[in-house]
């Protein structure tokens, strides 16, 4: 794969206004919105992505510059690199979302704790902040 895309879903989202959404947006390109497979969960002030074959998640794609730094960095801000002390929070892996172009393969940051007392954000639209108490 000579390109690599990000899927971003929370906080990194290109209309989020935090520094790692500025910071990704001036290293790597938008790429354009785009949907994935599963559900989110308000974790804090924060969202955790959930895959799922029954719901859709809203976020945007990047296209990363072929520098490993770049994930290096996502990976410390997901607090999912090797030094941190285990389960992570997150697990980066790859999956296939839905871009205006069709399908691709876009790296994912994936919840990866249990989400039984966590609230479902229904709208799968973290920039809608729309939550429901999960039934799970």
């Amino acid at each position: 794969m000579d390109q690599q895309l990000l899927f971003v879903y929370g906080t990194l989202r290109a209309g989020f206004d935090g520094l790692m959404a500025k910071w990704l947006a001036s290293v790597a390109r938008h790429a354009g919105p785009a949907t994935a497979q599963g559900r989110l969960y308000r974790v804090q002030d924060y969202p955790g992505f959930v895959p799922c074959p029954t719901a859709f998640v809203v976020g945007d794609l990047f296209l990363l510059p072929k520098d490993p730094a770049v994930l290096d960095r996502l990976d410390e801000h997901e607090e999912c690199s090797a030094h941190f002390p285990r389960p992570h929070e997150y697990r980066r892996e790859r999956l296939i979302v839905q871009s205006e172009s069709g399908p691709a393969q876009a790296w994912v940051y994936v919840y990866n704790r249990d989400v039984a007392w966590l609230e479902l954000i229904e709208s799968g639209d973290f920039l809608r902040r729309r939550a429901l108490r999960s039934a799970f």
